[in-house]
């Protein structure tokens, strides 16, 4: 195969990988956006329930991750019910983790006070994820179905799936949290309805296109039946890049937790901050999630040679990305992080300027964030997760959270320091993973 054709096949799948990745990103970011222009204290309060939410889903998200080379290294050997086991148990166990999760959303009020935050922006946090917890059932069958259609190359309806989802969020939001077109006006509990229904939608819609477009492969049909083999295969799949994901989510979220306990202010700019980056780290995830399918195909084919250029591909796009990204967050910080605020809001010069030193700061680790997480996605792709876990732990949890709480408190850098704090952790884990993979592709191309 040509390089031109590794470029067009990636980009054929990171492409709408990408884009259904900044949707599912943009229902969060319009809360923030809509709940930063209602009241800052009201966000920094969204900010929280939505910073616990995501480390819930984060870590199931690893059973949904878990499908995508099972299925593509399925489907390169032709072998349907492989496809329709692993797919099946993979929704078994992320309703188990959903049901698991709700108590914790229920009594976030009383984690957040032993964390250090203020009461009112821990009763925020909490009537927020009282509503929005709910949704992590329909959340997490979104990331089992993307799973199972990503293995199979189907990216273009999860695309329009989550675009549809945010158009739902969006007209939710403006009637319930400013009482527009006669609603009531809930604030923040609005926002949590919008994101309850938007999920809802989305996973309807893709559990129907799965159940049409892919009806030979009977996916929903006795999906009661256990399967105690194809859900080992992805509970052991599965864990590792949970815990591998959350371990960098929970990163980010010691530094909001770390940030708010310099205010609220800060912690409302930490927040507008992280979803600006978070909407450009979603470009390296599709291209992340291109390069597993990629690897999971040429696993399946015993190609070790597609397998070495597909990855250099991948991640070669993922270069060209972070050369763009980190040139804007250098030269046009007032023009991302300003829309997020009203222009009479009172906080707005601080909230504004904290944010502006936050991507300063996000751009000296944008290069090796995007490394890390490219090297992770190959590896998912030849089903090697156990050592990235043990990797991504000791990066994030032993070296980057304790540095990020000596550059910001031990050296009094403040907000600024936590962010250079999280960059020596995100460096640590690109060298490493990057030499997992490439010493595994030089070797046999797989874990076993």
């Amino acid at each position: 195969m040509s390089l031109r054709e590794h470029i067009a096949r990636t980009l054929a799948l990171g492409v709408p990988l990408t884009g259904s990745l900044v949707a599912q990103m943009l229902i969060q970011l319009t809360d923030t956006v809509m709940l930063g222009r209602y009241d800052i204290t009201v966000l920094a309060g969204q900010v929280l329930g939505s910073t616990l939410f995501t480390m819930a889903l984060l870590f199931g998200a690893g059973f949904g991750l878990a499908v995508t080379p099972l299925v593509a290294e399925a489907d390169s050997r032709g072998r349907t019910a492989d496809i329709r086991r692993v797919a099946r148990m993979a929704m078994w166990l992320a309703a188990g983790w959903s049901a698991v999760a709700i108590p914790v959303f229920l009594l976030a009020r009383p984690i957040f006070l032993a964390l250090g935050q203020s009461g009112v922006v821990s009763d925020i946090g909490a009537e927020y994820l009282a509503v929005q917890g709910w949704s992590i059932f329909p959340a997490m069958g979104v990331m089992v179905l993307r799973g199972y259609l990503s293995g199979l190359g189907r990216a273009r309806a999860q695309f329009w799936a989550m675009a549809a989802a945010v158009v739902v969020n969006a007209a939710v939001n403006y009637a319930l949290i400013f009482g527009n077109w006669g609603a009531p006006e809930l604030g923040v509990v609005g926002a949590a309805v919008g994101s309850l229904l938007s999920m809802l939608a989305a996973c309807a819609a893709l559990g129907v296109h799965a159940a049409v477009a892919t009806r030979e492969h009977a996916l929903f049909v006795r999906i009661w039946r256990p399967d105690p083999d194809a859900m080992g295969r992805v509970f052991r799949l599965g864990w590792p890049i949970g815990l591998a994901i959350l371990a960098e989510a929970g990163l980010f979220s010691a530094s909001s937790v770390m940030v708010g306990w310099l205010g609220e202010v800060p912690l409302a700019a930490h927040g507008i901050a992280i979803q600006i980056i978070s909407i450009v780290f979603m470009a390296h995830m599709g291209l992340s999630q291109a390069a597993t399918i990629r690897a999971g195909n040429a696993l399946g084919r015993n190609d070790r040679t597609g397998l070495a250029r597909g990855a250099q591909v991948a991640m070669g796009l993922s270069a060209c990305i972070v050369t763009v990204t980190v040139t804007l967050f250098l030269t046009l910080p007032e023009a991302l992080v300003g829309p997020f605020l009203r222009a009479d809001d009172p906080d707005r010069a601080e909230v504004l300027a904290l944010g502006v030193a936050f991507l300063a700061a996000a751009a000296l680790f944008q290069a090796v964030d995007a490394a890390q997480v490219m090297a992770m996605g190959g590896l998912r792709g030849v089903q090697d997760t156990r050592g990235p876990m043990v990797i991504a732990s000791v990066s994030y949890w032993l070296v980057g959270i304790p540095a990020a709480w000596v550059l910001g408190f031990g050296l009094e850098f403040g907000g600024v320091g936590v962010w250079l704090g999280m960059a020596v952790g995100l460096f640590l884990a690109a060298v490493l993973l990057q030499m997992r993979f490439w010493r595994m592709v030089q070797s046999n191309g797989s874990a076993g």
